[in-house]
């Protein structure tokens, strides 16, 4: 699997601050605690990066995506009780508007962590 051992470091991050803060709290407190792992864990990112949304090569707007980690993988956080299809529709969504191959869907709402490997199926296999 491409990308294993970056996803691995980001799931785990994930876990340490899900066994640290536990479920509850706002989205915003989980993200601003996944930096800060991100970051002790040596992982470049961007965080709350602003990207446009095309449609048929026109600009319709932007979205802000929750984390890009070492300009490869896409991280959508999400703090609710649990996941469902439209989640997942969401950020395989996303992939495919920023054009890239692989996103984590993280949900730190439930009593254990949630996670989902997203893969963009229009780039797969292609590199």
């Amino acid at each position: 699997m491409q990308h294993k051992e970056l996803t691995e470091k980001i799931i785990g991050c994930a876990m340490t601050v899900h066994n640290t803060l536990g479920n509850g709290f706002q989205e915003v407190i989980y993200q601003r605690a996944l930096a800060i792992e991100l970051s002790k864990a040596g992982l470049a990112y961007s965080r709350e990066l602003d990207m446009i949304i095309y449609y048929d090569g026109i600009e319709i707007g932007t979205r802000r995506v929750d984390f890009f980690v070492e300009s490869t993988i896409m991280v959508e956080l999400k703090a609710i009780t649990s996941l469902e299809e439209v989640h997942l529709a969401q950020a395989m969504n996303y992939l495919e508007a920023y054009k890239m191959e692989i996103g984590l869907l993280i949900n730190f709402g439930s009593k254990s962590l949630q996670f989902k490997r997203v893969h963009n199926n229009k780039l797969l296999g292609r590199f």
